[in-house]
């Protein structure tokens, strides 16, 4: 069977799109997982030719994918993809629209069937020190880590009652998602990386504000736990760019999870080919 593909934080560069795509042509891969920060930010909004973060997902991707499908026929993958805390949620019913479309599948907040395994996603990070807030959470309470930003003192592209952004967690969401599932062949699509590994260090060291020093690992607590104690097959990460460039390393595992991150901070795309069933053998290729 053809392997399956991963990646993330595409973050709307059209040629990282052109390269994953051409990719996709080349292989047919039997799935393709996008781990979110998929749209257009920051300074490439203003750059000239851009488009902007609201023309993106009907004018590039739902196009580029349609294309892709015609192209492919039969061999078109079944794609996977949520957002990340880079992308506008006032983008999610355009993504949707996509989705009703059947050019991917928009796995936020739930799980659908893949073979015979399920593929569940969930797009919230911890606080960070970004001012968009719409895929912030606490991660197991209301800490916030010295020069982040609290979820409900941000800006949100659509309104959420303060009550729910205070109250919600990552941890409270997860175990909603997936209630007493069984996950031992169980597919996670995350943005966020668990915290305190290979994948979800940043380039802080040495930083300080007001003479408390940063913490380098930025990744969720809660993600971390439940990994440790539901043991999903495979989790797909993405968020910290920096991280395989400063640990060499872009998998691990805790317990059996295999653990694999899809950002990358060069000009390439970074590319984890995987089979679900031997995930073990799983390779990164920059493209």
């Amino acid at each position: 069977m053809p392997e399956c593909f991963f990646t993330s934080d595409l973050h709307g560069r059209l040629d990282r799109y052109e390269r994953l795509l051409s990719l996709v042509r080349r292989e047919r891969p039997r799935a393709l997982f996008l781990g979110g920060d998929l749209l257009p930010s920051g300074a490439l909004l203003w750059s000239p030719g851009a488009p902007s973060s609201r023309d993106f997902v009907t004018d590039v991707l739902v196009a580029e994918f349609a294309r892709l499908r015609d192209d492919l026929r039969d061999a078109f993958p079944r794609v996977f993809l949520i957002l990340g805390n880079d992308d506008p949620r006032s983008e999610e019913e355009a993504v949707i629209a996509g989705a009703t479309r059947g050019l991917w599948e928009y796995v936020h907040g739930i799980s659908v069937e893949f073979e015979a395994r399920r593929v569940y996603g969930y797009a919230c990070v911890p606080p960070t020190p970004f001012r968009l807030k719409d895929w912030e959470r606490y991660d197991v309470s209301r800490y916030v880590d010295p020069g982040c930003v609290p979820p409900e003192e941000g800006s949100l592209s659509l309104h959420v009652p303060r009550e729910e952004i205070v109250r919600s967690t990552i941890a409270e969401d997860l175990d909603a998602l997936v209630g007493s599932d069984d996950l031992s062949a169980a597919i996670f699509l995350f943005h966020s990386p668990p915290y305190e590994t290979a994948l979800d260090r940043a380039a802080l060291d040495g930083k300080m504000i007001d003479h408390v020093p940063l913490d380098p690992h930025v990744g969720s607590i809660a993600i971390r736990r439940f990994i440790e104690t539901r043991q999903p097959l495979i989790t797909l990460h993405g968020h910290v760019h920096e991280s395989t460039g400063i640990t060499g390393r872009w998998r691990e595992s805790l317990g059996r999870t295999c653990m694999f991150q899809g950002a990358h901070d060069g000009p390439e795309v970074a590319v984890v080919r995987f089979d679900p069933d031997a995930p073990q053998g799983a390779i990164r290729i920059l493209v």
